[in-house]
C-alpha cells in the first residue's frame, strides 16, 4: 500500500511538474506564469459534530480518496493575453471525479480532440462505440478568453485514486 501511495503522489507531481505542451508551449512566448499543485481532501469532524471538508498535502492516499488538482495563473505583462491555453494530463493513478464540472473540456484520446465529456465516445474493439466515462478522461484543458495584466486566477478539477 506504501508504494502505491509514493506512485500515486509521484504521478500526480510529476503531472503538474511538466504541464501539457500546449502550456510549455504557449507559456514560453508568454507573459502567463503557471503553477500546479494537488492537495487532498479531509473531513474533519468539529466536536459538536458537524463536518468540514479541508484541503491539506497528500501524504498517505489509498484508492477512493479525493484529489484537487489545481493551476494558478498569474499575469506578468503589461498587455491582454488572449485564448490562452491551459492543459493537465491525468496521472494514470487518479480518474475524474464523477461531480467535475460537466462543462469541464477533456480529452479521452490522449489530447488529440476534446469536448465534453458527454459528447464524447470511445470506440469498442468491435468497432462499436460507447459514451465516454469520468475513468476514460487523459487530460482536461482550459482555454481562457482573454486574461488581463495583472490578473491571477485558479483552475481545478477533482479527482479519484484509483
Amino acid at each position: 500500500m506504501k508504494m502505491l501511495t509514493k506512485m500515486a503522489i509521484a504521478l500526480a507531481a510529476s503531472a503538474l511538474a511538466l504541464p501539457g505542451i500546449s502550456v510549455a508551449a504557449q507559456a514560453a512566448a508568454s507573459p502567463i506564469a503557471l503553477v500546479g499543485d494537488v492537495k487532498a481532501e479531509k473531513v474533519i469532524t468539529a466536536p459538536d459534530g458537524t463536518e468540514q471538508t479541508i484541503l491539506v498535502e497528500p501524504t498517505a492516499i489509498i484508492p477512493g480518496d479525493r484529489l484537487i488538482f489545481g493551476t494558478d495563473y498569474a499575469h506578468g505583462g503589461g498587455e491582454a493575453v488572449n485564448n490562452f491555453i491551459v492543459t493537465n494530463p491525468l496521472p494514470t493513478a487518479v480518474r475524474l471525479a464523477p461531480d467535475a464540472d460537466p462543462a469541464l473540456e477533456v480529452s479521452v484520446d490522449g489530447g488529440k480532440s476534446w469536448g465534453t465529456l458527454a459528447a464524447l465516445t470511445i470506440a469498442n474493439p468491435d468497432g462499436t462505440t460507447r459514451p465516454a466515462a469520468h475513468a476514460d478522461v487523459t487530460h482536461v484543458r482550459w482555454v481562457l478568453e482573454s486574461i488581463a495584466p495583472g490578473a491571477t486566477g485558479r483552475l481545478t478539477y477533482p479527482a479519484i485514486i484509483r
